[in-house]
């Protein structure tokens, strides 16, 4: 065999590469944190409030996991709140994101069964409304 057709053998083996790697990159799943990513960044002053008037409160939510799929809100407050949510955030699968309601009980603990969740990292985000204001809670939790 001489050069000539080494050179194209090894430019068509190549090409072939190249087109292999952009074909298995079209189809990787890129989501975006949220859907409605670029409203929110938006609206992230609002957030930042949010977060301002968390960190001013005297007695703060604690998130945790117990018995490795139950996810425990305690916070002495609960009975001042007028709506929350707690999502559990998965950064690695959006399909894996779930919600929960929290509820103005005077119970001072609330327990969201998480045994359908796959284990892993997830961030645990609450939102809740308490006198007229929102605030908001970051936290990272390992189920």
């Amino acid at each position: 065999m001489n050069w000539g057709k080494s050179i194209i053998i090894a430019f068509i083996l190549f090409a072939g590469l190249v087109a292999t790697m952009v074909t298995i990159c079209i189809r990787q799943d890129i989501s975006l944190v949220t859907p409605n990513y670029y409203e929110e960044e938006i609206a992230y002053q609002e957030q930042i409030d949010r977060m301002t008037l968390t960190g001013s409160l005297a007695i703060k939510p604690e998130i945790r996991i117990e018995g490795g799929n139950v996810v425990t809100v305690k916070y002495d407050d609960f009975a001042k709140v007028e709506e929350g949510v707690l999502v559990l955030f998965r950064p690695s699968d959006a399909s894996l994101d779930r919600r929960f309601r929290l509820s103005a009980k005077g119970a001072s603990a609330q327990y969201f069964n998480a045994e359908d969740l796959p284990p892993g990292m997830y961030r645990a985000r609450m939102t809740w409304t308490m006198e007229g204001r929102e605030y908001y809670l970051e936290q990272e939790i390992t189920l």
